[in-house]
């Protein structure tokens, strides 16, 4: 009787589904305890990850058997960023009257979100490749794993880094911005966007439609200058 348990345990854990399953699940458990607390630590996509994480460890399953059952979700991910054009496509009118300083913040405050990480790695004396993933982490993930591998990065230290990135934008973004007198949806969301890419346009929809608005805006801008200039750069002082 317990061989016959523990083969149906097996059957259960190692089948595709349960990697989908449990990610949905401890998705809708996290978002339905932020929804409630609106505690700024319970961001739905930390909390779940590190449920995720924490499943998988206790029953044992691979890693990289999750990340093939759950591959769905990554082609997945494409759809929804053109879904965000939506709340982009509504702030239209709004985004053509601020092109000026919407071109002025993607300047600088990309530029920066880009080259802070790989400056503070250089300056703890961590290795060159590492410095060369921390250029990517200001993008959303996709955009991050690609571009690691042709700037010289570890793509899947890129994808953790852009994670992290997004989560610790959204937790922290809307406070910081507010502490130093920010208060504009335009300027906010454009921030978020800019910096914590994905997540951070998620956060910043909660605060309204123009807000996410300019936060898809910041996010879109920010993936395409950086997959084409970046890898340019790279290779230009290399």
């Amino acid at each position: 009787m317990n061989l016959a348990l523990q083969a149906a345990w097996q059957a259960v854990i190692h089948h595709p589904l349960f990697g989908i399953g449990i990610t949905l699940a401890t998705y809708q458990l996290a978002l339905a305890a932020y929804q409630r607390l609106r505690w700024p630590l319970l961001q739905p996509v930390l909390v779940a990850m590190l449920l995720v994480i924490g499943i998988l460890y206790l029953v044992e399953v691979d890693v990289r058997e999750y990340l093939q059952a759950t591959a769905i979700f990554s082609l997945l991910l494409g759809p929804v960023i053109v879904a965000l054009a939506v709340p982009l496509y509504s702030n239209l009118r709004h985004i053509r009257q601020l092109w000026r300083p919407v071109l002025h913040t993607l300047l600088l405050a990309g530029l920066l979100a880009t080259l802070m990480g790989s400056a503070l790695a250089w300056l703890f004396g961590a290795s060159e490749e590492m410095q060369r993933t921390l250029l990517t982490k200001s993008v959303t993930s996709p955009f991050a794993i690609l571009l690691a591998g042709e700037v010289g990065g570890i793509p899947a230290l890129a994808a953790i880094f852009a994670i992290l990135t997004g989560v610790i934008g959204a937790i922290l973004g809307p406070s910081l911005l507010r502490l130093i007198g920010v208060g504009h949806p335009a300027a906010i969301g454009l921030a978020m966007g800019v910096t914590a890419h994905a997540v951070g346009t998620a956060r910043a929809l909660e605060d309204g439609e123009q807000c996410g608005g300019f936060a898809a805006l910041g996010m879109s801008l920010m993936g395409v200058c950086t997959a084409v200039l970046l890898p340019l750069v790279v290779s230009l002082v290399t």
